[in-house]
């Protein structure tokens, strides 16, 4: 199950082996559609650069977040990207 906040849906990285650095292990993450990764189980990911990349699914864990907290979420990584 994964909660989707205004088409926002959000993940936990359980596994960051072999992308040290671009993921960071336990960390929260926004991820956007991709019906294409989807069929060959990856997961389009926002990572700590900042930008979108495709990632093992079985590397994330679907997490739920109230709407007010996925709100301060965006605007904080918002903040981080500019």
């Amino acid at each position: 199950m994964i909660t989707q906040f205004n088409e926002k849906r959000f993940v936990l990285c359980i596994n960051n082996k072999g992308n040290e650095a671009s993921l960071e292990q336990w960390k929260v993450y926004q991820c956007l559609p991709d019906k294409e990764a989807d069929i060959h189980n990856e997961i389009r990911v926002i990572d700590e650069e900042g930008e979108d990349y495709l990632y093992p699914s079985d590397c994330f864990s679907p997490v739920i977040l109230e709407p007010y907290a996925a709100e301060i979420f965006l605007l904080e990584h918002a903040a981080v990207k500019t």
